[in-house]
C-alpha cells in the first residue's frame, strides 16, 4: 500500500498535470494570437458601482476584450481587459464565499499569467471615525477575519466579558485563539502598500455637502475628531466579516479583536466583507507558483461610518438604527468617485514604472503572506506556522520566482 505522502505527491502531481493540460472553455490562442493574457495590473471590485467607475474613463477602455472564466460569479462572469492587456478587472460578487469562488476560479483558470501581475483590489468600505472619515481613501497593510470567532447573543455574555465575541479555542476576548484555521491574518507588502499611498495622494478626493454635513457632528467627541474632518489618503488596516455590524460596542470588540489577532500591529478603520477571502485565494495562486503575493494592494474608500455619533438619537438603539438604516451620510457616491480618482493614479503609476521599477518587483520589507507562515518567513503576529502539529509546507520568495522564471526579488 502506498504511503499518504507517496499518494499526496501523486495527486499533486495529477492536478498539475491537469490544469496544464486542460483546454479553458475560451480559446485564447485562436481568438487573440497567444497562449493567455498576461495583464499588468488586475483589478478586484466586489459589486457593480465598484465595477462601473472603471468604464468610460478617458485613460483606458477596461471593456475592450471581455473572457468569460468558468465558476467566477454567475451574475458577473466575464473579465473585463484593455485591448492591450495591461489592464483587466474581475467583479467577485459580495461577501467571503462569493469572493473566495471567484478569485479561486480567476486564479486558476489556465486563462491567465499573473506571474508579475499587479492585483489591485479597490472596493468601498465602512470607517471607524477614530482613525479617518467619510470619502477617505484607505490602503491596508493587514486584514484580519474578525467575526470567525465563537459568539454569545450580547444579551446573555458573561457579566466579567466585554464582548459576546471569544477567539475560537478560547475562553475568554482577550486570549489568543488557540484554534486557528489560517485565514485570521493577512500581511501584504509594506513597500509597495507605501508607493500606492503616494501615488493616491497626488488625486484631488470628492467629497459631497451631505457628507460634511453628516461628519461635522462628529467633531463634538474627541475620540472621533478624525471622523469630522475631511478625506484623505492613509494607511490604516481592514476587517473581514460577512456581518454587515454597526454601533461602538461591536466596532470597538472587532477593533479590538484587530489588535488581538496582530499583536497590536494593525490599526483598524475600515470593514468589508472580503478581504480575507480574496487574499486567501491569491496566497494559494502564490503557493501554486500561479501569482506573487508580494504584488497585491489593498484599497478601501470610506462609504459610511462604522458607529453613530454620540448623541445622534436619545437612546443607543435608536442611534444605532439611524446611523445603519435612516441617517443621510452622504458618503456612499464620494467614495465610489474616489475609488477611480485615487485608484487610477495607482494603476497609472504602476504602468508608468513598469520597467523601471514594476517588472521586477517591489521588495517586501516585512513578512508577506498568512498566520501559517506559508509563503516562507516568520509571521509577526500568531503563533507561527504549525497547524494541529502539522507543519505548512513553506517556499521562498527565490525559489518560487525560479520556478515563474523571472527576476529574482526576495
Amino acid at each position: 500500500m502506498r504511503s499518504l505522502t507517496a499518494i499526496s505527491q501523486f495527486l499533486a502531481a495529477s492536478l498539475i498535470l491537469c490544469l496544464a493540460s486542460a483546454k479553458p472553455l475560451i480559446d485564447i490562442e485562436a481568438r487573440w494570437g497567444k497562449k493567455c493574457v498576461k495583464p499588468k495590473v488586475f483589478i478586484i471590485d466586489m459589486f457593480p458601482p465598484e465595477g462601473d467607475v472603471w468604464y468610460g474613463i478617458p485613460e483606458f477602455n477596461l471593456l475592450a476584450k471581455n473572457i468569460t472564466v468558468p465558476g467566477a460569479s454567475p451574475l458577473y462572469p466575464d473579465v473585463h481587459c484593455t485591448a492591450n492587456e495591461e489592464v483587466c478587472q474581475i467583479v467577485t460578487g459580495e461577501s467571503e464565499i462569493n469572493a473566495a469562488s471567484s478569485i479561486t476560479a480567476l486564479t486558476f483558470s489556465g486563462l491567465f499569467d499573473f506571474k508579475t501581475t499587479y492585483f489591485f483590489i479597490a472596493g468601498i468600505a465602512g470607517i471607524n471615525p477614530k482613525v479617518a472619515t467619510l470619502g477617505s481613501v484607505t490602503f491596508a497593510k493587514y486584514a484580519v477575519q474578525v467575526a470567525l470567532q465563537y459568539e454569545f447573543d450580547a444579551r446573555e455574555i458573561p457579566s466579567n466579558f466585554t464582548t459576546g465575541y471569544i477567539p475560537q479555542g478560547s475562553t475568554s476576548p482577550t486570549q489568543y485563539p488557540q484554534s486557528i484555521y489560517g485565514t485570521e491574518v493577512f500581511e501584504v507588502n509594506d513597500a509597495l502598500r507605501q508607493i500606492a499611498i503616494g501615488f493616491a495622494q497626488t488625486a484631488t478626493l470628492n467629497d459631497s455637502a451631505a457628507a460634511m454635513a453628516y461628519r461635522a457632528h462628529y467633531a463634538t467627541t474627541n475620540a472621533y475628531k478624525a471622523g469630522s474632518e475631511g478625506p484623505s489618503v492613509l494607511g490604516c488596516d481592514v476587517a473581514t466579516s460577512d456581518v454587515y455590524f454597526s454601533g461602538a460596542l461591536l466596532s470597538e470588540a472587532f477593533e479590538n479583536t484587530t489588535t488581538l489577532f496582530t499583536n497590536g500591529s494593525a490599526v483598524y478603520c475600515t470593514t468589508a466583507q472580503e478581504d480575507n477571502a480574496t487574499l486567501e485565494a491569491l496566497l494559494r495562486g502564490a503557493i501554486n507558483n500561479l501569482t506573487d503575493f508580494s504584488r497585491i494592494i489593498v484599497m478601501r474608500t470610506a462609504s459610511d461610518f462604522d458607529r453613530p455619533y454620540i448623541g445622534e438619537a436619545d437612546t443607543v438603539a435608536d442611534a444605532n438604527l439611524q446611523n445603519l438604516f435612516y441617517a443621510n451620510q452622504g458618503g456612499f457616491e464620494p467614495a465610489i468617485q474616489n475609488i477611480y480618482l485615487a485608484g487610477i493614479k495607482v494603476v497609472e503609476g504602476i504602468l508608468n514604472g513598469w520597467d523601471s521599477t514594476f517588472y521586477k518587483g517591489v521588495p517586501a520589507p516585512n513578512y508577506i503572506g498568512d498566520i501559517f507562515g506559508s509563503l516562507g518567513g516568520k509571521p509577526d503576529f500568531g503563533p507561527g506556522s504549525m497547524f494541529n502539529n502539522n507543519p505548512v509546507k513553506k517556499r521562498s520568495q527565490k525559489g518560487r520566482n525560479a520556478a515563474r522564471g523571472y527576476p529574482d526579488t526576495s
